[in-house]
């Protein structure tokens, strides 16, 4: 019974650590989208120009396919419009059915078209992979309740994920839909984690490996705090960007920058501080935590793609804005709040492990 018990803990653990990969990989993709301009390249969804294969050419659609596919966003529009006022966001309700710009129809790309295409295919693989999450979290259910319902509770999340998706595209990509489908990323992550996390403690029991876990454990959760603000800016900077670009026509990036607004100021700002706080954590960490522990690994992990991220902002910055950083931007700043929930976890773990000892 023992070693099957096992194996089925080993197996819940392959699959939900495939799934935290491969939601990692869709959000690069989801920066190359972005980065591309390609998020309009399906005007319609979950089909792409009403197929499940994509056209190659324009030869391949109706001449008034514009029109069509403008007229069939305009309707789901309304539904969700109906929707937001019932549930009481008048304003963004309003937002919606005065903003002219999600009416505007692009012309067909197939470039564009492929590259949305493909990010819609990984997060059908997504949804797959966390489907079978939930399957491989049953046999765990007499050993901890906890991991089969959130695993239920993610796969939900996916779904509601992915019809977020479908309004992003409906909506023409309104920039705080989109920060929502950003955030509702970080959550599914987050649960993939916990649950992955979860799982190893049946098999492994808890060890002592740093001095003062609650004192640790602080400055991380204010790092982690400041970490999804900088998300947010980061999300509205991209907002701005996608703005000016639009202005210069996808032309002139290396002036793009100079018209951001006081937003990019505080963005750029803001990881002076974010990195302060992770030297200090990582200074406390070296000073209380041994070497050879996972918290040390994860927290040198942690200051180092810090480090890079902040790396990619300056070449974003000063080299013209290029293409290919904006995607491992985002990556990693995902990434970062990864990492951070990780050593949170461990370090939780530890503070109530101190606390039980102290109360025996």
């Amino acid at each position: 019974m023992y070693q099957k018990n096992l194996n089925q803990i080993y197996s819940f653990r392959r699959i939900s650590l495939i799934a935290v990969i491969a939601v990692y990989f869709l959000i690069l993709v989801g920066g190359v989208v972005r980065s591309t301009g390609s998020g309009m390249g399906c005007p319609d969804w979950p089909k792409c120009f009403g197929s499940w294969v994509p056209p190659t050419s324009v030869n391949q659609l109706p001449n008034d396919y514009q029109e069509i596919y403008s007229a069939q966003r305009v309707e789901k529009n309304n539904k969700f419009v109906a929707q937001l006022e019932k549930l009481g966001f008048e304003d963004k309700a309003d937002q919606i059915k005065n903003d002219k710009s999600i009416l505007v129809e692009q012309e067909f790309n197939p470039v564009k078209t492929w590259i949305e295409y493909v990010n819609r295919l990984i997060g059908a693989v997504i949804g797959i992979l966390v489907l079978l999450t939930v399957f491989k979290s049953f046999p765990l259910w007499s050993l901890d309740k906890s991991i089969v319902i959130l695993s239920v509770l993610n796969l939900f999340l996916v779904l509601f994920q992915a019809w977020i998706g479908s309004i992003v595209v409906s909506t023409n990509l309104l920039p705080w839909m989109i920060t929502l489908h950003m955030m509702l990323a970080l959550v599914i992550v987050c649960i993939l984690l916990y649950i992955h996390f979860r799982s190893f403690r049946l098999i492994q029991s808890l060890k002592t490996t740093t001095e003062k876990p609650s004192s640790l454990f602080g400055i991380l959760i204010v790092g982690f705090l400041l970490m999804l603000v900088q998300i947010v800016f980061g999300t509205q900077v991209r907002e701005e960007m996608d703005v000016v670009a639009f202005e210069f026509g996808n032309l002139l990036r290396g002036e793009w920058i100079e018209h951001l607004g006081l937003v990019f100021l505080i963005h750029r700002s803001y990881s002076i501080l974010l990195l302060a706080v992770h030297i200090l954590f990582f200074y406390k960490v070296y000073k209380y935590t041994l070497r050879h522990v996972s918290i040390f690994k994860w927290s040198q992990a942690l200051v180092l793609v810090i480090f890079v991220e902040i790396l990619t902002g300056v070449g974003m910055a000063y080299f013209s804005v290029p293409a290919f950083l904006q995607p491992i931007h985002l990556l990693l700043g995902t990434v970062i709040v990864g990492i951070q929930f990780v050593i949170l976890l461990q370090l939780n773990s530890e503070r109530k492990l101190n606390l039980e000892n102290t109360g025996s």
